[in-house]
Order: structure tokens, then sequence, then C-alpha cells
């Protein structure tokens, strides 16, 4: 049918399967840094993978499929948090930004064409991690009443690590897409385009 934009099964449990992935990066747990009420795990790095791996529409769903569980109720995130409390919190920034963040890395790995080089995904991975940051520190100032430019510099102890964790990402993408050439973003993208080039023709004949 014209107009159908519903996803295959095979998205549907990708998209599950990178949720359940930025889930499980939280098991570690959390701790935070000189008084930050944000705490430091390694679920930022869930968003970054997603995106790079499943390109920016499907990489922000699974994403939002994380928190919309987590609004729920389901304890997913870092420290067992979980419920609508979540997102009345310093926090709640930095996890609109899991969403923002796997749709800027998926759709610059996207551009980057069929075999990206680790570079682009390198660089796709901090700018997803640093608009996770520009996201989460002015709404952690509002929520906290901190001023901004204090917010501002207890986040800078999450720089490192943030880079880090981009940098992992980034190298792990890249190993996936090295190993499976038809898997990157910008190959499946082509793929659906194709399909829909080729449905669109056999409506017109």
């Amino acid at each position: 049918m014209p107009g159908r934009s519903r996803l295959p099964a095979a998205d549907l449990a990708r998209i599950a399967a990178f949720a359940a992935l930025t889930a499980v990066l939280g098991l570690p747990g959390s701790f935070h840094l000189f008084g930050n009420a944000v705490p430091v795990t390694l679920q930022s790095m869930g968003p970054l993978l997603a995106g790079a791996i499943l390109g920016a529409k499907r990489g922000a769903l699974s994403q939002l499929l994380l928190l919309a569980l987590v609004a729920a109720g389901m304890p997913l995130l870092a420290g067992g948090r979980g419920g609508l409390g979540v997102f009345a919190g310093p926090s709640v920034g930095y996890l609109i930004g899991f969403a923002v963040s796997a749709f800027v890395v998926g759709l610059i790995v996207e551009r980057s064409g069929r075999r990206p080089g680790v570079h682009w995904v390198l660089v796709a991975c901090l700018l997803g991690s640093a608009t996770t940051l520009a996201i989460g520190i002015p709404v952690q100032s509002a929520v906290t009443g901190v001023p901004l430019t204090e917010t501002f510099q207890l986040a800078l102890a999450f720089v490192p690590g943030d880079v880090a964790k981009a940098v992992f990402a980034g190298l792990v993408a890249s190993g996936a897409q090295r190993a499976y050439p038809d898997a990157a973003p910008a190959a499946r993208r082509e793929r659906v385009e194709g399909r829909a080039a080729r449905r669109a023709g056999g409506d017109d004949s």
C-alpha cells in the first residue's frame, strides 16, 4: 500500500536489541564525580553504538524504546532507576540526549557511504557524545537551579570518560561494518530505497 511506513520485523528486532544493549550497559552501576547530581555510567555508549550500526532512524528509535520502558517503570537505567520520576530529575536532559545523539551519529555515518572510514565513525561518535552534553547540561542547570556556568564546570568531569567511550564505540562499530559491509546504515538505506523504487515502478505499470 502506498504510504506505508511500518518497520520490518528484522528492524524491530534490531531496535529492541540495541535498547536492551543500552540497558545492559547500566549493569555495572554508576558513580558520582565531584558532587555532580548526574551519575557517570556506561549507558551513554549505547546511543553511539546504536546510531553507528543501525543508522539515524532506527538508532533513535532504539533509545526512545528504552526511555518508554523506563517511563513505564522498568528499572533499566544504571543503579536500577526507572519510573516517571527519573524524567523529573537532573539526568533528564542527558536521557533525551540519548535519542538525539543516536540520530546524529547515525546521520553522519549514513552520509559517509557504504563503507565509512574509521575516522568518520569516530567523528560521528564524538559529535554524538557532545550532543548529549549539549542537551544535558542546560537541562540539568534548569532542573537543579545551579547556574549554567557552574553546571558546565561540573560536567567537564564527564569529558575524558565520554571521549574514551566514543572512541571505543567508534572502533567497535567500524569493526562491525568491516566484517558485515551490507549491514552498514548506508548500504541498508540503499536497499530500502531500491525496494521502494521497484514497488513504485510496479504500481505505475
